[in-house]
């Protein structure tokens, strides 16, 4: 998915935001914002979000010192969601379509996002998106797909949100690979996140190789990409990697809550919508 005009604003806020994450110091903060909108004058509309992403939080930790400004918070997403895992596990368990819950499942937790949705209500989010109809629900494509797979390549998103993520592994009764960011951006998973959230005791847990906020597949180290080609079923967690992959070749599904305008007028989906979405083709 290429940016937008809309992109722009946002990538600045998103410097601003982390930056004062990282650093107290206004000076720093303000050699932030010089850079970033230097940098946003030469960026193409063509290149991917998470591509200029990966470029402006380079800048936040260049210019700060400050490698991953988000780490508390991501301990402090990683521990409420798990404090919330037993209750979760309980919902699956009495629905009467626990594949499908644990879905709705992992959708809710994509709402923990620092990055373009800042302000969120965890557990007023849950219970929204446990309820509400799917604005793309390619659910029987999805079931139909899982049944014949062998390798399953699950691509995450942020911390926290692994937990969310754990409950779905859990329920799709395949052995399932868990790919996580190279290193810290903004609040994506790490391999350090995973693990606290569980996802090692469910999944082969495993780095893409990529250090952009989305699965720029360019950027990701060789062996991953030969997982990832050789899966039977793909699930792509979150805008960024939608943004990343999309449109996608190939048996991915898209899963993510729309968090931001750009995204939603790109599904043609209100903001706040819920997808379930086949690649094209499938």
């Amino acid at each position: 998915m290429r940016a937008y005009l809309d992109c722009f604003p946002c990538f600045l806020q998103q410097a601003l935001r982390a930056a004062r994450i990282a650093t107290r110091d206004e000076e720093k903060i303000k050699r932030v914002l010089d850079a970033v909108g230097s940098l946003l004058k030469d960026i193409p509309l063509d290149s991917t979000p998470p591509l200029t992403g990966r470029l402006i939080y380079q800048k936040v930790s260049e210019i700060t010192g400050n490698p991953d400004p988000y780490r508390e918070i991501k301990k402090k997403s990683t521990e409420r969601a798990l404090a919330l895992y037993p209750c979760l596990k309980s919902r699956v368990a009495a629905s009467s379509d626990r594949l499908l819950m644990a879905i709705r499942m992992a959708i809710a937790g994509n709402v923990i996002d620092f990055g373009a949705n800042w302000d969120f209500d965890l557990n007023a989010d849950i219970d929204d998106i446990l309820e509400k109809d799917f604005a793309i629900g390619d659910y029987d494509a999805f079931k139909d797909r899982l049944a014949a797979a062998r390798d399953i390549v699950y691509l995450g998103d942020n911390a926290g949100e692994c937990v969310f993520d754990r409950i779905l592994i859990e329920e799709l009764g395949r052995p399932v690979t868990y790919a996580v960011r190279d290193a810290p951006i903004i609040n994506d998973a790490t391999k350090e996140d995973a693990m606290q959230a569980g996802i090692a005791d469910v999944a082969t847990l495993v780095s893409s190789g990529t250090d952009a906020p989305g699965t720029i597949l360019e950027t990701c180290r060789a062996d991953f990409l030969q997982t990832y080609r050789r899966a039977d079923l793909v699930i792509s967690k979150g805008q960024g990697n939608y943004e990343a992959l999309s449109p996608a070749d190939g048996p991915v599904f898209f899963m993510l809550k729309v968090k931001c305008p750009v995204i939603g007028d790109h599904l043609g989906v209100a903001e706040g919508g819920i997808v379930l979405q086949a690649a094209e083709g499938l």
